[in-house]
């Protein structure tokens, strides 16, 4: 298996990553939106109160 950021054997401690640095790069990609998954929801039907993570 091979790390999905820099493609480096994973390391057992860190998979499916091979280091620290490479699970921390996932993570910001997530929390800063990089990644997303489609929806059939179309975006005027989102009101601002669920973009609000503060409520939830």
């Amino acid at each position: 298996m091979t790390c999905p950021i820099c493609l480096k054997p994973t390391e057992k401690q860190y998979r499916p990553f091979c280091s620290r640095r490479c699970a921390d790069v996932d993570l910001g990609r997530w929390l800063n939106g990089s990644y997303s998954s489609a929806s059939d929801e179309p975006v005027s039907e989102i009101s601002p109160e669920d973009l609000d993570l503060r409520r939830h």
